[in-house]
C-alpha cells in the first residue's frame, strides 16, 4: 500500500480528504494527518509518505520552502497541492519545484482521484525502470516513459536545491548579526542540517561557517566606513562576539586587519 499524508489546517478538509475518498482503490493508505507545517514535518520523517496531500497558505509556514525540501530531500515523494490561495507564478513555482498537481480549494472528486491516480502512476514509473516505464504509452515518442521521468525529477531536484539555498543565504542574510546555527537555518526551511550543508557545499563550495562568516564580513566592510563604530563595536554589530576572533576571520578574507581595511579606505 502507498502511503498517504494529508497536511491542512482545516480540519473539515483533512476529514473530507481522510473519509471520502476510497483510498483502497489506489493501493493506498492514509498513515497520517497534520494541521500545520512543523508537525507535517515531524510526522513525514517519522512515516516516509509517498504521497502527500499539502496546504502551502498555512500560518507560519512558507509553503514553497517546504514544498523545495520535500523534493529535494526525498525526491520520489509525490505531492499534490490544496489551497485557496489563487497566484499563477506561486503555481508555476511550485510546479517547477517538483509538484505533481496543484489543485484549487474547493476541487471536486474528479480532480482530487485523478491527482491521486497521476500520482500513484508517478510511484509505479519510479519503482518499475524494467518495464520501460510505459504506463502511459506515447506512440509518438521515441524515448521510454522512464527517462524523461528521470530527467523530470533531476531538473526539479535541481530547483528545489537552488530555491534552498537561495532561502538559506537569505535568511543567514537578514540574521547574521545574531548567534545563529545551522540548525536554526535548516529548521526554518525544513530540511535536515545534513542536507542543507551538502547543498550548501554543492552550489557554493563553501560549507556554513564560511558563508555566514563571508555575509558578516561584507558588512562590516560597510559599517567600518563610519569612523565613529570601534573595531570592537563592528564585531559586536556582524555578530563576532570576540574581536580577535572578528579581526582574524577579517584578515583571513580579505588580506587585510580590519584596522589596516580603514586606513585604506579612509
Amino acid at each position: 500500500m502507498h502511503k498517504v499524508m494529508i497536511i491542512d489546517d482545516e480540519p473539515i478538509i483533512v476529514e473530507g480528504l481522510r473519509r471520502s475518498v476510497a483510498w483502497d482503490k489506489f493501493g493506498c493508505e492514509v498513515v497520517a494527518c497534520a494541521y500545520n507545517g512543523a508537525e507535517g514535518r515531524q510526522l513525514i520523517i517519522e512515516h516516509r509518505p509517498d504521497i502527500i496531500f499539502l496546504d502551502i497558505c498555512m500560518p507560519e509556514m512558507d509553503g514553497l520552502s517546504m514544498v523545495a525540501a520535500l523534493k529535494s530531500e526525498y525526491s520520489d515523494m509525490q505531492i499534490a497541492v490544496l489551497t485557496g490561495f489563487r497566484d499563477f507564478e506561486y503555481a508555476k513555482t511550485a510546479i517547477n519545484l517538483g509538484v505533481c498537481r496543484f489543485l484549487l480549494k474547493p476541487s471536486n472528486m474528479d480532480e482530487i482521484e485523478e491527482a491521486i491516480a497521476f500520482m500513484v502512476s508517478r510511484i509505479h514509473d519510479n519503482s518499475n525502470p524494467e518495464d520501460g516505464g510505459r504506463l502511459n504509452e506515447n506512440k509518438d515518442s521515441e524515448k521510454p516513459v522512464s527517462e524523461d521521468s528521470f530527467h523530470e525529477k533531476e531538473t526539479h531536484e535541481e530547483a528545489a536545491g537552488n530555491f534552498i539555498v537561495r532561502k538559506a543565504l537569505e535568511y543567514m542574510g537578514e540574521h547574521y548579526n545574531e548567534k545563529l546555527m545551522l540548525a536554526e537555518v535548516s529548521e526554518k526551511i525544513y530540511v535536515s542540517q545534513w542536507h542543507l550543508s551538502k547543498l550548501l557545499n554543492k552550489e557554493t563550495g563553501q560549507n556554513f561557517s564560511e558563508l555566514l562568516n563571508g555575509i558578516r564580513v561584507r558588512k562590516a566592510q560597510e559599517l567600518l566606513k563610519n569612523p565613529s563604530y570601534r573595531i570592537a563595536d563592528v564585531a559586536d554589530m556582524v555578530g563576532f562576539g570576540e574581536v580577535n576572533h572578528f579581526s582574524k576571520v577579517f584578515k583571513k578574507i580579505n588580506g587585510l586587519s580590519p584596522n589596516e581595511f580603514r586606513n585604506k579606505i579612509s
